[in-house]
């Protein structure tokens, strides 16, 4: 029974709600930033100190949950009706997941990290500067990039994208645990998890974009010697409010995919470039070590804690501050993955959600990651380290200095990163819209732009009080709740698909399956030999539907 109203357009209580919510926390921020860090710091404090077990384990279960529905029977179930065609080619498919998932944040941290557990090894692993702390910078780096984010996404995307696209219900987290709590997704429970990924998704976004407007100024700075004062950083981010609201605008296949292309033409020949003036056989050996060091070393470095004496601080400022971050960020992301994902299977969605994008981050890690750690051992390029203790922002352009045409470089690589922003940006508009809005899959413009106006204004009020370290803790605070949600969206997930009718496979000797973008051979969708195509149509037809104990 529907027991909150909204109007025609969607609006209603989680659109004033979540607004007002986070409104009035970043109100907080601004009147009193001390008060707002002293809180946060507190249960930050809680967080790291009493449930970094948990946030470790829950990683690992969404890696292990996606892995086995993509290799399981279930891999073959489309992610829609049974004559839904892709909506995108998987090119412009893969560059907006990446981008959305990915995009500023590996340019910002893709060389930063390295450099960061070079000189404050993980754990103690090593002697900070040594060959081995090199080593495990690059382990790390590749642990907390690739795999288990991903992992986070294609959880709620997967389920979003199947309940949407195949079962028909609205493009809510709520609608994804009517097979739990019934009708009760449509009243005050429901509206309760909406508003919940609604503050998760504004949280997670802004720590990106945060990130990602810093490094911009900073960029600004390093290569035409623009001071990185205040009013830059405004500027900079009124600039780029204007370019994704113009975006907003306009519909995915011709805003967010356009610039996702862009993002994914600059971005190769950037990476290339790197590969070939850099120390290449140097890169070329971190990306095989370090591959196989961090596939050797999955299992011990999700579960270590070093339970007796853990390095909180450590703990905190890396591994469950990301898994938080992703986890807060997941409604956006997966959200957005779901949306341009109609027609796929579930195994070519976990295929390109987690396998594809984890092999990009990890060549670029190795790329820009390894020769920054190159110059380092060398002593070529120690204020690269020392710029990234104090800015981690400015430690990509400094790199850049020790190659040859730097202005040009350096100019191309704020482009590339602009873009990622606006196009983060967008997508993030159109999430919150959806998801404020009762789940329409075309929010109204207006919407969106006072979505992507909030957002700006929380960047804004956050930078002017000196607040994104603490915004990154509130990050982490929206992210636990939001893992409670995940494993709830895991049992339902998996509840409803184990009541879902999957033909086996057909045998391609007998088999005159027809490929298309959509789908492959074995697809449930496919069709089988002369002898069995009647019955598995009647199958397919009889048992469309959902089977609920």
């Amino acid at each position: 029974m529907q027991t909150l109203k909204t109007n025609r357009s969607g609006i209603g209580v989680v659109f004033f709600v979540s607004v007002a919510l986070t409104a009035l926390v970043v109100l907080w921020g601004a009147v009193a930033p001390k008060n707002f860090g002293a809180v946060t710091n507190r249960l930050l404090g809680y967080v790291v100190s009493d449930l970094s077990w948990f946030f470790l384990l829950a990683a690992n279960v969404f890696l292990v949950f996606v892995i086995y529905l993509a290799l399981s029977r279930y891999g073959r179930i489309k992610l829609g009706k049974k004559n839904d065609r892709p909506d995108f080619g998987r090119l412009s498919w893969f560059a907006m997941m990446f981008q959305a998932g990915m995009g500023p944040s590996i340019i910002f941290w893709g060389l930063a990290e390295p450099l960061s557990h070079y000189v404050n090894v993980p754990f103690g692993l090593a002697e900070p500067g040594s060959d081995e702390a090199a080593g495990v910078a690059v382990q790390y780096s590749f642990f907390h990039w690739a795999l288990h984010p991903w992992a986070i996404y294609a959880t709620v995307g997967l389920a979003v994208a199947y309940f949407t696209h195949r079962k028909g219900e609205k493009a809510l987290v709520s609608a994804i645990f009517r097979p739990l709590l019934g009708d009760r997704v449509d009243g005050p429970v429901g509206k309760t998890i909406d508003i919940l990924a609604v503050l998760a998704v504004v949280f997670g976004i802004a720590v990106a974009l945060g990130q990602a407007g810093l490094q911009l100024t900073a960029g600004l700075g390093q290569t035409f010697g623009l001071p990185t004062v205040m009013l830059v950083h405004l500027v900079v981010l009124g600039l780029t409010t204007a370019a994704f609201m113009v975006s907003a605008t306009t519909r995915i296949e011709h805003g967010i995919k356009w610039l996702a292309n862009i993002s994914m033409l600059i971005a190769p020949l950037l990476l290339v470039f790197y590969f070939v003036v850099g120390p290449t056989v140097t890169q070329l050996n971190v990306l095989t070590e370090g591959l196989g060091d961090y596939l050797s070393n999955i299992v011990p470095m999700s579960f270590r804690l070093d339970a007796f004496d853990p390095n909180t601080d450590w703990l905190g400022s890396w591994t469950v501050f990301y898994w938080s971050w992703w986890i807060a960020w997941a409604p956006y992301v997966g959200m957005f993955m779901a949306r341009i994902s109609r027609g796929r299977s579930i195994r070519e969605f976990v295929g390109a959600t987690v396998l594809g994008p984890s092999v990009v981050s990890i060549i670029w890690i190795a790329v820009f990651g390894g020769a920054a750690l190159r110059l380092a051992r060398d002593g070529q390029a120690s204020a690269i380290a020392e710029t990234v203790a104090q800015s981690p922002a400015a430690g990509m352009f400094v790199f850049i200095q020790q190659y040859p045409l730097p202005i040009l470089l350096s100019i191309i690589t704020l482009v590339v990163l602009w873009v990622f922003f606006v196009a983060s940006a967008d997508s993030g508009t159109v999430v919150l819209g959806e998801l404020s809005t009762g789940g329409s899959p075309n929010p109204k413009v207006w919407v969106r732009v006072l979505w992507g106006l909030l957002l700006a204004g929380v960047a804004a009020v956050l930078l002017v009080s000196g607040g994104l370290g603490a915004l990154q803790k509130a990050s982490v605070l929206t992210g636990t709740p939001f893992a409670i949600l995940l494993i709830g969206i895991c049992v339902s997930l998996y509840k409803t698909l184990s009541g879902e009718h999957v033909p086996p496979a057909v045998e391609p000797s007998c088999s005159r399956a027809t490929e298309s973008e959509g789908g492959e051979p074995g697809d449930s969708d496919s069709e089988g030999s002369d002898s069995g195509n009647r019955r598995i149509e009647r199958e397919e037809h009889s048992d469309e539907r959902v089977h609920l104990p």
